[in-house]
């Protein structure tokens, strides 16, 4: 009789077979109760800070204009006095820290 050394052995279909019984038994979250906690973690995290505070204040900004002896830097994008111009290429001027 010939022996076909290419088809699984009984013994182990017989582990594969169980492993993925106890696999498709075993108590394993689905879609949507996953959903559900990623959102109710989303939730309390807008309100929290590190500190456990609730912040309810809102931050305001005053905003200045570029003057016009200031010029921002094409590398490193701050706003700079005129004086601190390293060098201009192709219409963009590049401060002193980003060429020296």
């Amino acid at each position: 009789m010939a022996t076909d050394y290419d088809e699984v052995r009984s013994d182990v279909k017989e582990s594969q077979e169980r492993s993925l019984e106890a696999l498709q038994s075993a108590n394993a979250p689905d879609a949507r109760s996953v959903v559900r906690e990623l959102d109710e973690a989303d939730s309390l995290d807008g309100a929290m800070v590190p500190g456990g505070e609730i912040v309810a204040e809102e931050l305001t900004v005053q905003v200045i204009p570029q003057a016009n002896d200031e010029f921002t830097c094409y590398s490193c994008f701050l706003v700079r006095h005129r004086s601190q111009i390293a060098r201009e290429k192709n219409g963009h001027a590049y401060c002193i820290d980003c060429e020296g």
